[in-house]
């Protein structure tokens, strides 16, 4: 077998083996997931039970107490296995985070014990959660960071900002169950509430950007429009609810009661869009190895050519006169000199698509962080809402025939320049 043969089978198998990392990281991110859904219930039922002094959610947080620690028991012996394995199937950046989480993690049962005892107040018990699943989901993140296929990668990033969102839809479920419980929202509460409905959209719609059609079109089904439309009225009460006039007792009861079903029923369809996204995922990597397996078999059962020499060739030149730039196209026609160019272009166009791909997702990536940070300045100086600076900067970019992301990057150089509302942009 020549080197380029062992070159190429080695490349192969090299392929493999990242397909096989990328299917180890892709069955923690599902672990993840599960785990993250049965804490984010956890918290929630927390939240009501500490804020109502455990009158309420007592049996529920108990039964939610068991499903989390089910799902932290299937999570740590994936992750035991890997760790016991002497050529872990993850990337040391994954694998320093893993193990990061695993102190984390070490941590939670003295957080239950503080709950179960009225030791922590619903903010701090709140937060704690919160912290743990950042770390969770930070995992996801260095999993899809790892990826270095296009489309593996695309999909990592769509689930890492679903799972994202969700968690945030989990925090604003945590955040109102506690100002319903309580009657009212604090101002410090009502900013939490406000922030956390602008960043998990921002975060479900970067998940839309790089999710695969089929899962954009479950996203629209996802939930009724009636279901939207209540979770949205409770947002506007959660923003009036002050202190100063408080729910009545039997209405805070049945607002909470009803703002925990619906946000719920929210949770629970995103988590459904994650598990299918997540199984694509899962299908999409072995299908992935599948093929590379396949053209390494191909490799290993293709006959080795063997040309002629070039010397041979050139000696039997003899007494007829071959022009020498037929000789050299006939050098770069034979099998020999086909084979090198097909596979020279083949993997010269290969690793360029794939350093396009990756361009674009990145660009992408790096366009949304303008825009966002664009809007953000435009809301600031403009007293406008996210949708008022969003449409404005979309007139804006196009009545320049500009790009959004190069009007964003106009407006950020020039931030400095903007005056309050009415002095407009100078």
């Amino acid at each position: 077998m020549s080197s380029a043969q062992q070159l190429l089978l080695t490349a192969i198998r090299s392929e493999i083996e990242h397909f096989t990392h990328l299917a180890m990281a892709s069955a923690i991110v599902g672990d993840i997931s599960r785990f993250i859904h049965r804490l984010q219930r956890e918290r929630g039922a927390s939240t009501i039970y500490l804020a109502s002094r455990g009158q309420r959610f007592a049996e529920r947080r108990t039964r939610y107490l068991a499903d989390s620690r089910e799902a932290e028991a299937i999570m740590r012996e994936r992750l035991e296995a890997l760790s016991a394995e002497a050529r872990p199937q993850a990337s040391p950046r994954l694998l320093h985070r893993i193990a990061a989480l695993w102190f984390a993690l070490d941590e939670l049962p003295a957080l239950r014990t503080a709950v179960e005892g009225f030791a922590i107040k619903p903010d701090a018990a709140t937060q704690a959660f919160n912290q743990l699943i950042s770390g969770l989901l930070a995992v996801v993140f260095d999993a899809a960071d790892s990826s270095a296929d296009p489309e593996i990668t695309r999909t990592l990033v769509a689930i890492f900002h679903l799972m994202q969102g969700k968690e945030l839809a989990g925090q604003e479920r945590a955040c109102g169950a506690y100002g319903f419980t309580q009657g009212h929202f604090d101002a410090t509460h009502r900013a939490l509430h406000k922030r956390l409905i602008i960043d998990q959209q921002r975060c479900l719609d970067t998940f839309l950007e790089f999710a695969p059609s089929e899962t954009q079109d479950e996203w629209h089904n996802a939930l009724p429009a009636a279901c939207y439309r209540d979770i949205e009225a409770l947002r506007a009460l959660a923003g009036r609810t002050d202190p100063s006039a408080p729910l009545s007792g039997e209405r805070q009861n049945e607002t909470r009661d009803v703002w925990y079903a619906l946000t719920t029923q929210r949770i629970d369809a995103l988590k459904t869009l994650e598990d299918g996204l997540t199984a694509q995922l899962t299908a999409l990597c072995h299908r992935k190895i599948e093929r590379a397996q396949a053209s390494l078999e191909h490799a290993r059962k293709t006959p080795r050519r063997t040309p002629n020499a070039p010397c041979a060739q050139l000696l039997g030149i003899s007494d007829t006169q071959t022009p020498l730039g037929e000789l050299t196209e006939s050098m770069l026609t034979s099998n020999l000199g086909r084979s090198l160019v097909e596979l020279t272009q083949a993997q010269a166009s290969r690793l360029q698509n794939l350093s396009d791909e990756l361009e674009n997702t990145r660009k992408a990536l790096r366009e949304r962080k303008l825009v966002e940070r664009a809007k953000g300045v435009i809301m600031a100086h403009q007293q406008m809402s996210e949708e008022q600076a969003y449409r404005f900067l979309r007139k804006t970019s196009m009545d320049q025939s500009r790009s959004m992301a190069d009007m964003a990057q106009s407006i950020l150089d020039l931030s400095t320049m903007l005056t309050p509302k009415g002095g407009g942009l100078t």
